[in-house]
Order: structure tokens, then C-alpha cells, then sequence
């Protein structure tokens, strides 16, 4: 398996953005600490930091990114502190479960958790520790039979090398269907689900239909069935609660970074150039919603009003109020690469980016409508 490079990492999580602009092992090296072993340090450019994901956790706003930062913000994003965090990797994705309880993962496998809303984060998983138990769980089900010789062998070598390779990969997205269920995915196929809140995890590789081991950018829910979005055009639907995954086609053969939900019946995927698709039918036939611009699509939310918003590569913010039929653009001010966004109590939309945070407060007003181009 090969070892991810700086530029894979990045066309990962940020859609060829600036995943990692620096080097944490480079800051520990002389005192032979690791980013895992040290916790995050308090610094008063943190608001300007590489921030990969935000969330809400009630009417607080959680933002993570490069060196362990995690941010939160309880006045609508007017004011920032950061919070204890125990290790220094890059965190590329948050997500709440309830207003106290939530998860934050990233490089090296690392998964934290808080149990009061982001003031404090304990480490419950490292990519370590997930090598292990996959390896374990790979022994177990080749001793048991259920599957044949050479797959057997394949499936131990594929664990074998999880554990060789170390602590190289990330987790990239989550879904918190309660307080204990989550389920966590990243490269070369990582997932694994808790039922505990964390005390346990265990490793489902091979209940995902992804024998390249394509990486896994996007997990949502939508009515019953759960979604993930990954590399190459790969789709996965699950009608058993993530129990297990199966592949489903799509017009793209290019990266998916993202999907969202939208209502109880439509869902979006988007990635790579533009690339946006949108299916009523939970994701049998899909067809294609131009966005007005070849730019990579980096993130997305629906708003409490139904309004769709998009986030890319070049900085853009989107909006369409149709469900995604049409968008327009909103204006912003000094745009930089964009890489989540959430809405924050008062309405504003909050953002985070390869140049930390922006705020676009009142009226979602689109400045001009997107004139259609060929998505490609």
C-alpha cells in the first residue's frame, strides 16, 4: 500500500487545497515529540489557522483544523476561543450528536471526543490502535470459515499492511445517529462504527463494497438509508444502518468530496471541476445541476430556511432555493479557499477555510444568477 503523499492528503480533504500547509512533526522533532503525544498549543492567530470543518453543537459553533486547533464560539462567530486539545495532528472533520456530546477525527487516525460541548476532548482512537483492530478482526474472520482460502489471504494481508504502514491516514467524515452509534470513514476505505459513545470501536472494511480501497470522503444520512461518497465515482448506499454498503452507479467517474441531503427525499453529491448531481430516487438515477463554474466543490449545508449552499475550491459561496435547480452567487469580501460551513444561531452563514474564518451575515441575497456551464 502506498504511503500517501502531501499532495494526495490534500486533494482529500480539501479538494486540492491546502490540507497541510505545515509539517507538525517538524515542530516536536528536536524534543522527539510527536503531534500525537503533544496537545494542541494556544495561539492568538488561531482564528487565522488552516480550518478544515465547523459545526454547531446547540447555539455554539465548534471549528477544527491544522495542529489540533479546535475553535468555539458561543456569541454567532463574533468571538473566538480555542479549547484543550491533547493532540497536535490536523483534525479534518466535527460533528455533534447532541448539544454536549460530539466527535472530531483526522490524520493519523486520531478520533476525540468531548462530552461538554467542545470545552475539553479525550482521545478514544488512533491509527495505530485501528491497524490493530483490523488485524485482529481480519484473524478472526479468516479463522472462522466464512470465507474462502485466497480471500482469506487477501483480506489478511490488507489488515497486515494497515499495521505496517503506521499511523499514515486520516479519517475523513462522520455520522452521529445518537449519543453512542457513529460511524467515522477516511483513506483506503477506513471505517469503523462505535455503539458505546467510543469506548469501543470496530472496524467494517469488509462490509463496504470497495475492494480498491478507494478512499472515503462523505458519510450522510437520508430517511432510512445511509450514503458515502468517495474517490473515482464511488457511491455507496446502505439500507441497513451501516451494517453494510453496497456500490451504486453514478454519471461521474471523478471525485466525489461531498454529499448532502436534501429534505426527506432529494440528495446531492458533489466534487471535483463543478460536479454536481442530484437524485430523487436515493441514488439510482441521478442527473446533473449546473452550478455556473468549473471549480471543485468543497463543502455543503441545507439551511433552516431549505436554502442549498455550496462552498469551493476558489473561494465561492452558492445558493439555490430551489432545491438546487439553479444557484447564484453571494458576495464575498476577499475570498480564500472555503472547506466548511454551518449556520450559526442568529442565521449567519459561518465559514472556514485555508485562511481561517469569514462570516456572511444578513440577507442570503445571490449578487448574480449562475449562467450555465458544462460542469465538467
Amino acid at each position: 500500500m502506498m504511503e500517501l503523499s502531501l499532495r494526495r492528503l490534500c486533494a482529500m480533504a480539501l479538494i486540492g487545497l491546502l490540507m497541510m500547509l505545515a509539517n507538525p512533526s517538524a515542530v516536536f522533532a528536536e524534543n522527539e515529540l510527536t503531534p500525537m503525544d503533544h496537545p494542541a498549543m494556544k495561539s492568538k492567530l488561531a482564528e487565522r489557522a488552516v480550518l478544515l470543518s465547523v459545526a454547531t453543537a446547540g447555539k455554539r459553533l465548534v471549528a477544527v483544523g491544522e495542529r489540533g486547533i479546535i475553535l468555539l464560539s458561543d456569541d454567532d462567530a463574533s468571538s473566538w476561543r480555542q479549547a484543550d486539545v491533547p493532540v497536535s495532528v490536523t483534525l479534518t472533520a466535527v460533528r455533534f450528536a447532541s448539544q454536549q456530546k460530539g466527535w472530531a477525527l483526522g490524520h493519523s487516525g486520531v478520533v476525540l471526543h468531548t462530552k461538554n460541548g467542545g470545552d475539553n476532548w479525550e482521545k478514544q482512537l488512533d491509527g495505530g490502535e485501528a491497524a490493530r483492530l483490523i488485524l485482529k478482526a481480519a484473524k478472526a474472520k479468516a479463522q472462522s470459515g466464512q470465507c474462502a482460502e485466497q480471500e482469506a489471504k487477501r483480506i489478511l494481508n490488507a489488515a497486515q499492511q494497515f499495521v505496517d504502514d503506521g499511523a499514515d491516514k486520516p479519517f475523513l467524515d462522520l455520522y452521529c445517529e445518537d449519543e453512542q452509534k457513529v460511524l467515522i470513514v477516511g483513506a483506503y476505505n477506513l471505517s469503523f462504527r462505535t455503539e458505546d459513545g467510543g469506548v469501543s470501536w470496530q472496524p467494517r472494511l469488509d462490509y463496504v463494497d470497495n475492494i480498491r480501497g478507494l478512499h472515503l470522503y462523505g458519510v450522510q444520512p437520508l430517511g432510512e438509508d445511509l450514503f458515502i461518497s468517495g474517490e473515482q465515482g464511488l457511491f455507496l448506499r446502505s439500507g441497513d444502518r451501516g451494517e453494510t454498503f453496497n456500490a451504486l452507479a453514478t454519471p461521474y467517474a471523478g471525485s466525489y468530496f461531498g454529499l448532502q441531503p436534501l429534505g426527506k427525499r432529494d440528495l446531492i453529491i458533489f466534487g471535483l471541476r463543478g460536479n454536481v448531481f442530484k437524485s430523487e430516487d436515493r441514488g439510482l438515477i441521478w442527473r446533473t445541476i449546473y452550478i455556473g463554474i468549473p471549480v471543485s466543490i468543497t463543502a455543503a449545508a441545507e439551511l433552516r430556511d431549505g436554502t442549498l449552499a455550496l462552498t469551493t475550491q476558489s473561494g465561492d459561496v452558492l445558493v439555490s432555493s430551489d432545491k438546487g435547480e439553479t444557484f447564484g452567487h453571494l458576495k464575498v469580501d476577499q475570498p480564500f479557499p472555503l472547506t466548511g460551513i454551518a449556520q450559526a444561531a442568529n442565521g449567519n452563514l459561518v465559514l472556514v477555510g485555508v485562511r481561517g474564518i469569514k462570516v456572511i451575515s444578513g440577507a442570503l441575497k445571490p449578487v448574480k444568477a449562475s449562467d450555465k456551464s458544462d460542469g465538467e
